[in-house]
Order: structure tokens, then sequence, then C-alpha cells
């Protein structure tokens, strides 16, 4: 990770989300900085993705407050979501709508940013004519290609392979090092945050169980952060799986 900025690009405070009286978030607090990726992990259903949702906007959190301080944010799906009908450039040229750019400067602009995730040369191909990977890495693409101060990544890697994980992953380090984003990545693959994040945080049941670096996680004492690093079906999470 790069020196980190004093000021958070993203500031969490107690959020609080219920859906018909089930209380799915219970106070979440964090903070995420520019240069840094902060991996949310926990088992499906404590809440990781709904955090998400109320990042981007598609859901309003009951409570609490988040703070952006800024409003330049690029989400990566855990589909792809590419529209079938356009070609890649024009899947990419989608996220500069809202640029005062030329044509020229446009392209330019799609071209550099499909070199980074190695599909410089794919620019008229439609995602029917690529493969998983290929279209996973237009995804990326496509969020970052309006260079965002924020990235937001829901569960890249789930489906893939370990070695289009591990192809994927490479991205998003890449990715960080060239934009300096602050990021999110919610996920529960383990090689995707102990490899990608600089600091996790991990969830049970609606809450924060455990904080720290991934280096850290997997000798830790924190029985929820054990099972989950371990893959055991003993501890607490039993009943909350």
């Amino acid at each position: 990770m790069q020196e980190r900025s004093r000021q958070p690009a993203i500031k969490v405070v107690d959020i609080r989300k219920s859906f018909d009286d089930r209380e799915i978030l219970k106070g979440i607090s964090f903070e995420v900085y520019p240069g840094e990726i902060l991996g949310i992990i926990g088992p499906s259903g404590c809440g990781k993705s709904t955090i998400l949702k109320i990042l981007c906007g598609l859901l309003e959190a009951d409570s609490g407050e988040v703070i952006k301080y800024t409003d330049e944010i690029g989400l990566v799906f855990q589909g792809s979501a590419l529209l079938n009908s356009y070609t890649v450039g024009e899947n990419l040229g989608l996220a500069l709508r809202g640029q005062k750019l030329s044509k020229a400067e446009r392209e330019e602009q799609i071209r550099k940013t499909l070199q980074l995730v190695g599909l410089r040369d794919f620019y008229n191909h439609f995602p029917s004519e690529l493969s998983g990977g290929q279209q996973k890495r237009t995804s990326f693409a496509r969020a970052v290609v309006s260079t965002p101060k924020i990235i937001l990544y829901d569960e890249p890697t789930t489906g893939l392979d370990p070695v289009m994980s591990t192809i994927i992953e490479d991205y998003m380090i890449d990715l960080e090092q060239e934009l300096h984003a602050a990021s999110i990545v919610v996920t529960h693959q383990h090689s995707t945050w102990s490899r990608t994040a600089d600091r996790i945080i991990m969830m049970h049941a609606g809450k924060i169980v455990w904080e720290g670096k991934p280096a850290d996680a997997i000798n830790s004492d924190n029985p929820f952060m054990h099972q989950f690093a371990h893959a055991t079906k003993e501890g607490p999470m039993l009943n909350g799986i």
C-alpha cells in the first residue's frame, strides 16, 4: 500500500439496515483511504453485500452516515454486466458519457485502459466473442476508465478457476498501483482477500467481529476469524451460516 492520505475517501459511521424486521447491519463503522484496498469478508448473509449497495447508492441506510469525499466511483459487479449489443469499446464509452472529451480523446482513454487489463486488441469485439475471464477484465476496465477515486469490487473472483482468480487478483493490485484509489473488495475467497487487501474487516451477523491485516488473520486467536480463515466446522459461526 502506498503512503496513506490523512483524509479518508470513504467514512462509514454506525450504519444500520433492516429488511422486514430483520436487522442486517448492526452499527458498522470504518474508513478507507486513498491507496488502500479494504477487504470485507465473512460468510454468506453477514451483510457485506448490503454495505456495498449502500456505498454505491443502490440502498439507503436506516441510520448512521456514509461520508464520501468524492463522487468519482467505479463498480466492478459480481457478474460482468456488459451490454451484449455493444462492443468492448462502446461498453467502456458508456462510463465516459459525463466527461467532456473529444471522440479521439475518448478512444485514447478507452484503449489505454484496455491496455491495463491486457485487452487493447479487443476494442471492437462483442462480449459474446470473449471468454469469461476476458469479460471480467472488460468489466474491470469499464469501472476504471473514468479514473475513479473509489473502486468497489463485488465478489470479483467468484466462480472463476484458481488460475483466472490469480490473474484477476493481479489486475486488482496493478490497478490500485496505477490509480491510487480507495478500494473496497467484498469477498469470501481466501486468495482474494489474502493477496489483494491491505486491511480486512471480518463480519458476522451484521457486526464487525475482527479487523486487521491479512497476514495476521491466519494466526488470529479471534474465534470468528480463526474459523473463517481455516474453514473449520467448529466455531461461533456455525449457527449463523
